[in-house]
């Protein structure tokens, strides 16, 4: 079955580039001109995107509160896209919970590449996950994408789930921001190692007694970071 991917841009020649470009791919493509418009069409359950590309800059509802909508809901891949090279507004949207950005201008066969690798980073976790992993008093509820920790459901964005799930099914193992980058965003090099530190930071908040003293998700100085299974969450 074809890939869904919604495109929202109020620039209606690039939507059109992309669609254009994006169609010749195999993918099926929807439009919305600007973050109202998107939204309904989210929300419309006639629909259903397995991707979405989503720019910062628009009119009615800007991006950054359109990702923060759609992750209330759902966990569909977001691509954002900004016009901005600025690391705040990349760095926001990432915390918001999009799944990678791409600076206007760009080459579309690299906008490409990103979505594949997204799209099968997805499908593969859902293939070969296990459905619960259980470590102390936090429960991890792959097929449904949830968390509880002491019976207490816990929100992530997507990224965050994504990124807990990755290290509780290697823990102990230790992984270097740019693996991280790698197996959990689905790329190389795109990425800015900072993310990963950023979604870290907001685990902890979410999952350790003392963030301060991470007893899980713990620091390998000079390294990166590994999870540790006999914590005593």
């Amino acid at each position: 079955m074809e890939k869904q991917i919604l495109v929202v841009d109020d620039e209606k020649t690039l939507v059109k580039a992309l669609k254009f470009g994006l169609e010749k791919e195999g993918y099926q493509i929807d439009a919305a001109y600007d973050g109202k418009e998107a939204l309904d069409k989210v929300n419309n359950s006639d629909n259903h995107y397995d991707l979405i590309i989503l720019d910062l800059m628009l009119p009615e509802v800007d991006g950054f509160e359109v990702c923060r909508t759609i992750r209330k809901s759902m966990d569909v891949p977001i691509i954002m896209l900004t016009a901005k090279d600025e690391d705040i507004d990349k760095v926001l949207g990432l915390e918001l919970g999009a799944d990678d950005y791409i600076t206007k201008p760009f080459n579309t066969r690299e906008l490409t590449a990103r979505i594949k690798s997204i799209l099968r980073r997805v499908e593969t976790s859902q293939e070969d996950l296990k459905k619960y992993i259980n470590i102390g008093d936090l429960q991890i509820d792959l097929l449904h994408r949830r968390a509880r920790l002491r019976d207490e459901e816990v929100e992530l964005t997507s990224k965050e789930f994504a990124l807990l799930s990755f290290f509780a099914n290697n823990a102990g193992k230790v992984f270097s921001r740019e693996e991280l980058l790698e197996q959990v965003w689905g790329y190389n090099y795109f990425g800015d190692a900072r993310t990963v530190d950023v979604h870290i930071r907001h685990l902890r908040e979410k999952i350790e007694k003392d963030p301060g003293n991470p007893e899980m998700i713990v620091t390998v100085w000079g390294t990166g970071y590994k999870f540790v299974e006999n914590s005593n969450a």
